[in-house]
């Protein structure tokens, strides 16, 4: 189960995306802070703290699921819903609020917010799977290229050096004939970075883990990244994403 998420914000003035929040799920308990990437939005005028959570530098808590996150779950009643969580490779049964978010991104068409999984350490293992990103800007063939890939195949990353947005920007390709598939997550990509600059190309594998043929794009490819987990590595420790009230 995922208990810790990164709430990330994108700001319409820049197009940048800032981490501005962490969501935690202790036991039956639910903590929501905001971090010093919200600090900075703050300062520059363009980012307003979520309805009656206006104080930066308070914790909240709650025995509920805050209603920013819980508007972000998709209803059971919703006549889409078990296509929605095959789409996510979840079983409904178990399934979790937050590990639902971890999973689906918590998207919705109205806002510009979006959750990403802080990764924890299982079987000295950093592992995370995630929806490949920017396939609807993929040409008609490279997305027949996706449908055609299987459970378990496997994959590649490109460092795109000029990207103007992520200067640790992570392409996903195939192998022979190599096509682009779509990038890594973002927030993922300087850890991403990191882990092939530590361990080394040969001891990461990035996989297919499903390809949904009837899914929206934005849930068409999800792929597993997993490596062996560095001693003293620790995901997500740039500034921006450090909380702004030490607990």
């Amino acid at each position: 189960m995922t208990h810790k998420l990164i709430l990330a914000w994108r700001c319409l003035r820049t197009s940048e995306w800032v981490p501005v929040g962490k969501l935690t799920q202790e036991s039956s308990k639910y903590i929501f802070e905001y971090t010093l990437g919200a600090s900075k939005a703050v300062d520059d005028g363009s980012f307003i703290p979520f309805g009656r959570m206006r104080d930066l530098h308070k914790v909240y808590e709650s025995s509920e699921l805050f209603p920013i996150f819980q508007n972000r779950l998709l209803q059971k009643s919703r006549p889409e819903y078990d296509d929605y969580v095959d789409w996510l490779d979840l079983n409904k049964n178990t399934l979790s609020p937050l590990e639902e978010l971890a999973r689906s991104g918590g998207i919705r068409a109205t806002d510009t917010l979006q959750l990403f999984p802080i990764p924890q350490k299982r079987h000295h293992m950093y592992e995370v799977k995630f929806f490949s990103h920017g396939i609807r800007h993929l040409p008609p063939y490279y997305i027949e290229r996706v449908n055609h890939l299987n459970r378990g195949s496997k994959l590649y990353l490109m460092k795109d050096v000029q990207n103007e947005y992520d200067p640790f920007a992570l392409v996903l390709r195939t192998a022979d004939p190599v096509e682009i598939i779509g990038y890594a997550p973002m927030f993922f990509s300087q850890d991403l970075c990191e882990l092939l600059n530590i361990n080394g190309p040969d001891k990461v594998s990035v996989s297919v883990e499903k390809v949904n043929l009837k899914s929206p794009l934005q849930f068409k490819l999800l792929c597993k990244f997993s490596t062996s987990w560095p001693n003293d590595f620790v995901p997500f420790q740039q500034e921006l994403f450090k909380p702004t009230q030490k607990r």
